[in-house]
């Protein structure tokens, strides 16, 4: 079992800046892909930013340009670098992770989420 929790959310003004990250803990294990995905209230989780095993990342259209994701194998983090915040970001914020126990198979975890508010 692997345990991810989300940290950084918080209160910003439109325009500012925010630094997600994301803590995965547990035994043996190998991060392979991450991603960030938010939930905004009435709407469906939707994806954000993913990163693959080799470190190809992909964005929603809405972030490009805005929202950078990256990971640290050796420190078992994902980020999420989020620039130039506009109320629309407003959601919780999920990372997920896709790990291996030295094997094929792969095992997906969540976290619990971080809320992202941004004012006006």
């Amino acid at each position: 079992q692997v345990q991810l929790v989300e940290s950084g959310g918080g209160l910003v003004q439109a325009g500012g800046s925010l630094r997600l990250s994301c803590a995965a803990s547990g035994r043996a294990f190998r991060i392979n892909a991450m991603g960030w995905y938010r939930q905004a209230p009435g709407k469906e989780r939707e994806v954000v930013a993913t990163i693959s095993t080799s470190g190809s990342t992909t964005y929603a259209d809405s972030v490009k340009g805005r929202f950078v994701i990256s990971k640290d194998n050796y420190k078992s983090m994902g980020y999420l670098q989020m620039s130039n915040l506009s109320p629309e970001d407003t959601a919780v914020y999920y990372c997920h992770a896709t790990v291996s126990y030295g094997g094929p198979k792969e095992h997906n975890f969540w976290g619990q989420g971080t809320q992202v508010t941004v004012s006006s």
